[in-house]
């Protein structure tokens, strides 16, 4: 349902694709679509309350233009670094099914695959981490998700030669207006992200 502040909106309320630098040496894994931002502007992170404390954290870390993100034809750019999602549809509750999860896997998959120059994968949240993490161990790049433990900006080496994972916790209005994240934290990790994605 859309809210009274978008009555003039016309969503865009289909699966929102990635976006970034083809040539990013930093990926970001998120949870899904906002019900009101990405599946409202067709971009990830757009257009919410999520989106605006991430851009934020981007801009002050040099990969993003702008530090914020309102329409797809805001202007906004993004510098070594891509966005993702576990989920690419609005989900009921925030909280996407395991079926949907598994529909909109191999999405992220191709995206990983044609990232060519990723060093460091951020994921936002346990679902994104967990999700990324089964790729690998699918892949024979990992051998249990248990010997990894989500935690904010925990640094993980998975495979050899393979990108860094960093946890952050989600940027959810949950977690931001309760302090469990805070602007310093999120920037923080990218901070960590950007000097780990300049070695080698």
């Amino acid at each position: 349902m859309k809210r009274k502040a978008y009555r003039d909106w016309d969503y865009w309320g289909r699966p929102v694709p990635g976006f970034g630098d083809p040539l990013a040496r930093v990926l970001v894994i998120g949870l899904a679509p906002g019900a009101h931002g990405a599946n409202r502007t067709g971009r990830m992170f757009t257009g919410d309350r999520s989106g605006d404390f991430l851009y934020r954290a981007l801009y002050e870390t040099g990969f993003a233009s702008k530090p914020d993100s309102r329409s797809r034809e805001d202007g906004l750019q993004l510098s070594g670094i891509y966005i993702a999602a576990a989920a690419r549809c609005a989900p009921p509750d925030n909280k996407p099914a395991t079926e949907e999860l598994a529909r909109c896997r191999p999405y992220l998959e191709r995206e990983i695959d044609l990232l060519k120059h990723v060093r460091v994968v951020v994921a936002l949240g346990g679902v994104a981490f967990r999700t990324y993490l089964s790729i690998l161990r699918d892949r024979g790049r990992v051998r249990s998700l248990a010997e990894f433990a989500f935690g904010h900006h925990v640094v993980h080496r998975t495979a050899a030669g393979g990108p860094v994972l960093i946890g952050s916790y989600h940027p959810s209005q949950q977690n931001t207006s309760t302090g469990k994240l805070t602007a310093a934290m999120l920037r923080e990790v990218f901070e960590t992200a950007q000097g780990l994605s300049a070695i080698g």
